[in-house]
Order: structure tokens, then C-alpha cells, then sequence
């Protein structure tokens, strides 16, 4: 395993826990200083990716693209809990590695959220739309998973029910004053299931329309202009 993916899961699974509970600590808008510290978090890996060199500025601007894309995908969609972003966020991963991923879903999760609004879930959607795109990098990764239209779908639906939507509804149980009992905790994703269902199917729309062409796209533009590793995407 490449060091950027093993300081990706790092990031993810001790880092951002940590850095979300220290968080909660906090008082007054704290949730500022939570998400810059994520993203500065997401850094490691993303630049790791690059494996030594300087990443060039188109790459950049094309994973700037992909995060405006992502945000409009949430922000432009009237249609409540019907959003693109999802699907836009793992479509990311899928061509680009699970650390561009993680990364597009974080930042599109933050800058969304100056549209809709901030608050203190604004990190954890951050952690939870990035782990989407960081579980679609890792999982198409070296042909692991065919990329077609009916795979991407059904990735794209299960990715949403069993693995973006718990954590979001994790983050409902941490800043929901309650007390927990097994009862009120399966409330609270039991509750959260017919938002986790729309957003699963709006992934799955925008998969089977736009996930292949997207996915073309994206690899001859990094086939021509040489963009990260050969391995890191599709």
C-alpha cells in the first residue's frame, strides 16, 4: 500500500476523530477552526499523493473544478435531499485516488455550507462526504471494481445507505443533547434512513447519466497532461 493511502486511513480514522472530539470541547463557533483543521489534515496524504514532486497547477485547478462542480451539485438542485454531490464526490476518488477524494469531499462539504449554512455538523459532513469519496478511490482502484454504469450506480447507492449516511447521522448523535439508550440510538438512524434513501438515489441518477462520461473525461485529460499516477485512478 502507497504511504499517501496509508496516511489517508491514518488521517481518517485517528486524526479527524480526534480533532471532531477536541472540537465538541470548544465553545462559540468553534466549528471554523474544526474544519481548517481538517482540511489542513487532508493535506498530508493529498500531497503525499504526489509522491515528491510539486503538484502542477492544473492539476489543481481541475480538482478546484471538481469541488465548484460537487457544491453546485448540493447547492443548485432545489429538490431537498436530491443532490449530485455525492456521486460528484466519489466520481472524484474513482479517477483521481482516494486522497483527491477525500479531499473534494471535504472542501465541497465546507464551501457548500456557506450556502446553505455552518454550524457545528459542519465537520462532521466534512469527514463523512470525504470518507465517500476516499471509500470510492479505494475501492475502483487498480480495476478492482468495473468501472460501468450499473457498477458505479450500485456503488454509488450502498456507498450512500451503509457508509455516508450512518456517519452523518453519527454526527446527529453526538450533538443531539439526549440521553442514549439503545432505543434512542436506533431512532436516530432509523429516523435518518428516508434522507439517506433520497440521497442514495440521487447518487445512483447522477451515476447511470454522468458517472461514465465524467470518468472518460477525466482520464484523457490526465493521460495528456500526465496528471498523478497511472495507479491512482481508474
Amino acid at each position: 500500500m502507497k504511504k499517501s493511502h496509508i496516511a489517508t486511513l491514518l488521517v481518517f480514522f485517528v486524526l479527524i476523530p480526534l480533532t471532531l472530539f477536541l472540537g465538541t470541547r470548544l465553545s462559540g463557533r468553534s466549528y471554523y477552526l474544526t474544519g481548517t483543521l481538517i482540511i489542513m489534515e487532508l493535506m498530508i496524504p493529498f500531497f503525499m499523493a504526489f509522491e515528491g514532486r510539486k503538484p502542477q497547477a492544473r492539476e489543481l485547478v481541475i480538482i478546484a473544478v471538481l469541488c465548484a462542480l460537487a457544491v453546485a451539485g448540493r447547492v443548485a438542485i432545489p429538490i431537498p435531499n436530491f443532490k449530485a454531490i455525492f456521486a460528484i464526490i466519489m466520481l472524484s476518488g474513482i479517477a483521481f485516488g482516494p486522497e483527491t477524494g477525500f479531499m473534494v469531499g471535504a472542501v465541497s462539504a465546507l464551501a457548500s455550507n456557506f450556502f446553505v449554512s455552518q454550524g457545528p455538523f459542519t465537520p462532521w459532513q466534512m469527514m463523512a462526504y470525504g470518507a465517500g469519496g476516499m471509500l470510492a478511490g479505494f475501492a475502483f482502484q487498480k480495476g478492482r471494481l468495473p468501472v460501468k454504469p450499473w457498477c458505479l450506480a450500485i456503488f454509488g447507492f450502498f456507498a450512500v445507505m451503509l457508509w455516508v449516511g450512518p456517519l452523518l447521522d453519527v454526527c446527529a448523535l453526538f450533538l443531539t443533547p439526549m440521553t442514549y439508550t439503545l432505543h434512542s440510538v436506533v431512532g436516530i438512524f432509523i429516523s435518518g434512513a428516508a434522507v439517506n434513501i433520497l440521497q442514495a438515489c440521487s447518487t445512483v441518477l447522477v451515476m447511470l447519466l454522468f458517472g461514465k462520461p465524467l470518468l472518460d473525461k477525466l482520464d484523457r485529460i490526465k493521460v495528456k497532461y500526465g496528471m498523478l499516477e497511472a495507479d491512482d485512478g481508474v
